[in-house]
């Protein structure tokens, strides 16, 4: 089986989003959890995979069909993007 088989959807959803360069604030808004969950499926991510950092994380998918597993991510509108930035913009209280 190959590592990447070892993920669960969420791992893989968040795997995608680093690909794309989101934050994990953005991934967590996006996603509909928490910035520390986000920080939880990238450990057992990055311990799945052999990898060390969000960079590697990156290269990997984008070396193992990047483009593939964007297909499989759980539907994320492209419509959602702007309102994810947004909120990220907004002061907090």
């Amino acid at each position: 089986m190959p590592p990447r088989d070892r993920l669960t959807g969420k791992e893989v959803d968040v795997a995608v989003l680093v690909w794309e360069g989101m934050t994990n604030r953005e991934i967590a808004l996006a996603i509909g959890t928490t910035e520390q969950v986000v920080k939880n499926y990238l450990r057992t991510t990055f311990d799945k995979l052999g990898v060390w950092s969000r960079l590697e994380l990156a290269l990997y998918v984008a070396g193992h069909g990047g483009v593939s597993w964007r297909d499989e991510l759980v539907p994320l509108a492209e419509s959602q993007y702007p309102r994810i930035r947004a909120s990220l913009s907004r002061p907090v209280d």
